[in-house]
């Protein structure tokens, strides 16, 4: 038997005027994720416990089987992991964003949470120029991918209260570095100001007519968490595969072998056709293959409607179409289709509403007529309460 995850971050929506009063995920084009909702179990699970900020970390390691409550200690350890970075137990990990930050008189306006989704490449060599003037006093920057990076901090608090900068897209954020305990971490932020203000990858992304990054945003902190892995606690062999550091590094702490797909980039010209192969291809000698595509949330947080359709439908037929028509040639296997919270377009950030789910089994198909909605997960009636359950549910146990 095989298993197989599927998570399109940030799918979840509300109903909007210009749809008609559909959702994004109501509106797109989805006939194999309909399908599976048709021939399978179909209903919603709540991957963001009461209390817990809704964010990718929470959900999928949730989606990956461990109880955030117990496992979660912060975004940035588990990307770590991913970056091969071993941290101490005393050692505090930041996630570093590149961002562009816009100054209107008095005030700071987070102008773009990703500096316009800059390239890798061009990335890693700010990271690098940042660390050589910045990485001194126990602190180290690593590059990551596009926009998403790390910093360890020896002296960094675990408590500071730290902020994600997507929710804080054309807002004004000044009045956030204010704070008197989080102190050295404002500081840290504003001093990387002088260095990025004309260094020149931003000068040839502005003569381009793209946003340069003026400026690291420090947030979603914490120490490494202490997991059993999936072997331990099923037998199961797998792999992750993501474009994002954050989902391969829970990956790497569930004991799964981490992927890196060539061309993913998680946005929308990401290379989806790679992910499939690599999954198939691990799954020839495993047990599991958690696939994870970030560019549904991406187009959520720009706000931006035809982009977040055309998310969709791209994983729809780009990746949950074709893994299907790959598996049918493995043999029997249990397939499970979700996203990991809502993205809404109208708010730009994550909400914590239970997300829907399919749940299918290549042995016992059934023949419900249903599409794969909000609506229409909600309508079934079944809510698991604690979506972590939801590993076991496809694993049988």
């Amino acid at each position: 038997m095989k298993y197989v995850i599927l998570v399109g971050d940030g799918m979840g929506d509300y109903p909007m005027a210009e749809l008609g009063g559909k959702t994004p995920l109501e509106a797109a084009k989805t006939p194999f994720m309909d399908e599976l909702a048709r021939r399978g179990e179909l209903g919603c699970a709540r991957t963001i416990p009461p209390g817990k900020e809704p964010g990718s970390d929470i959900a999928n390691l949730a989606i990956m089987g461990y109880d955030p409550e117990r496992y979660h200690t912060g975004r940035a350890p588990l990307e770590a992991a991913a970056l091969g970075v071993d941290l101490a137990p005393a050692e505090v990990a930041f996630r570093c964003n590149l961002v562009t930050l816009r100054h209107e008189g008095p005030q700071l306006i987070m102008e773009d949470y990703a500096a316009g989704h800059i390239t890798s490449e061009e990335a890693r060599e700010i990271i690098q120029v940042l660390d050589s003037a910045l990485g001194r006093d126990g602190r180290r920057f690593y590059p990551g991918v596009s926009y998403r990076h790390l910093l360890v901090w020896t002296e960094g608090d675990a408590a500071w209260r730290t902020y994600p900068p997507h929710d804080w897209t054309g807002k004004e954020v000044g009045h956030l570095m204010d704070a008197g305990a989080a102190a050295p971490l404002w500081d840290l932020v504003r001093a990387s100001w002088p260095i990025l203000k004309d260094y020149d990858i931003n000068r040839r992304r502005l003569a381009a007519g793209k946003r340069p990054a003026t400026s690291i945003w420090l947030w979603g902190q914490g120490r490494p968490p202490q997991m059993p892995t999936l072997n331990e606690r099923f037998g199961l062999t797998g792999a992750v595969i993501s474009a994002v550091d954050l989902i391969r590094g829970i990956g790497k702490y569930a004991g799964l072998k981490p992927i890196l797909v060539p061309g993913a980039t998680g946005f929308l010209d990401t290379n989806y056709a790679g992910k499939v192969a690599a999954a198939l291809d691990a799954l020839k000698e495993m047990d599991l293959a958690f696939v994870h595509v970030e560019a549904p949330d991406e187009a959520g947080h720009s706000g931006e409607l035809q982009l977040k359709l055309q998310a969709i439908e791209d994983f729809d037929a780009k990746v949950v179409g074709p893994m299907r028509a790959g598996l049918d040639q493995l043999g029997d296997y249990r397939l499970l289709v979700l996203c990991d919270h809502f993205t809404p377009l109208i708010l730009r950030t994550h909400t914590d509403e239970p997300v829907p789910f399919i749940l299918y089994d290549s042995r016992t198909p059934g023949d419900r007529p249903r599409p794969y909605t909000e609506a229409a997960a909600k309508d079934a009636g079944l809510l698991l309460d604690q979506a972590a359950d939801l590993l076991p549910r496809l694993l049988e146990r």
